[in-house]
């Protein structure tokens, strides 16, 4: 077991610890003291072996969070998704953040200052139309879901400002690896993209630098700030699997009209990611995270040795 006992480190609470909390905190045990809220009592061990402290509570049941505020974490990073049964409203962000307002270590200026990072979707954007999209572009959801992270990012921003905290949003787009989020399986299922005259744009991140950036905005993110976080890729959705599938060796996926994608087989959130085009601009994550991608192309990520851990 890793030893994670330092006093003299900052508490980090990951909230939401699936695959990206894990990816983040082998990358920060020597740094902070890792916490993680769980709602599931078979993960406790996975958690403690990791060096992480599970914290039971569940962000459904706020009930069960009063815990956290006698945590007083010096760092939150939420990676929860909203629930799906809240309409066009985050609970489960309306609940954490209640209890990290009991917290009086959590107000304040400098080193009592609490710094948070919000893990929102690209979604938030809607439809483009293919344009390039900086973080300036006003949001126009167009589901539930992108929805509901839009009211997580106005609830996160507000908490920031009224009571001093510096929360930093990230605007994530699809996260891939070569492993477990590979498009693999999907190319193996034979299910179709469109045809290229009426392809999307789609936008993409590695997991691996997905875990790096979380930790770059918890330092450098500044209060109420929104960042695009992407690769370099400019590619339509067709052509991502067209790329991976000839990588993979196997045969590429067919192409179909927009008209006929519903009865193909495809699941509601494709569809939906269908009808969705644009190009995200990631100047602002680089100049102001002073970030360097390890996959800053989809083909190097796709190719990367699932042996390479993150270091």
């Amino acid at each position: 077991m890793n030893d994670n006992s330092g006093r003299g480190r900052a508490r980090l609470l990951i909230v939401g610890c699936g695959d990206i909390g894990m990816r983040v905190a082998a990358l920060a045990r020597t740094r902070y003291r890792l916490l993680a809220l769980t709602s599931s009592p078979q993960r406790l061990e996975r958690l403690r072996a990791a060096g992480i402290v599970p914290i039971v509570g569940n962000l459904d049941q706020p009930e069960t969070l009063w815990r956290l505020a006698q945590l007083a974490p010096q760092r939150v990073l939420m990676l929860a998704p909203p629930g799906e049964t809240s309409g066009a409203r985050d609970l489960r962000s309306r609940h954490l953040i209640s209890r990290l307002k009991q917290s009086g270590i959590l107000s304040g200026s400098g080193k009592k200052t609490l710094r948070v990072v919000y893990a929102s979707t690209t979604g938030v954007y809607g439809d483009c139309g293919g344009d390039s999209v900086p973080e300036t572009r006003p949001c126009r959801p167009q589901t539930e879901r992108a929805q509901r992270r839009c009211d997580a990012e106005r609830l996160w921003r507000s908490a920031g400002s009224a009571r001093g905290w510096r929360v930093g949003v990230l605007r994530i787009p699809g996260i891939y690896d070569a492993q477990s989020r590979s498009p693999r399986g999907r190319i193996e299922r034979g299910l179709p993209v469109l045809k290229p005259d009426e392809d999307v744009y789609t936008n993409h991140l590695h997991a691996d630098d997905l875990a790096r950036l979380c930790l770059l905005a918890l330092d450098r993110s500044k209060p109420g700030r929104v960042y695009n976080v992407c690769d370099d890729s400019t590619l339509h959705m067709g052509d991502y699997f067209d790329l991976a599938a000839d990588l993979y060796g196997m045969p590429r996926p067919p192409r179909v009209a927009r008209a006929e994608a519903q009865q193909a087989g495809l699941s509601p959130m494709m569809l939906s990611f269908m009808r969705e085009s644009r190009r995200l601009d990631n100047t602002r994550m680089k100049a102001e995270f002073g970030a360097r991608l390890r996959y800053p192309d989809v083909s190097q990520g796709l190719r990367a040795n699932p042996d390479d851990a993150s270091t």
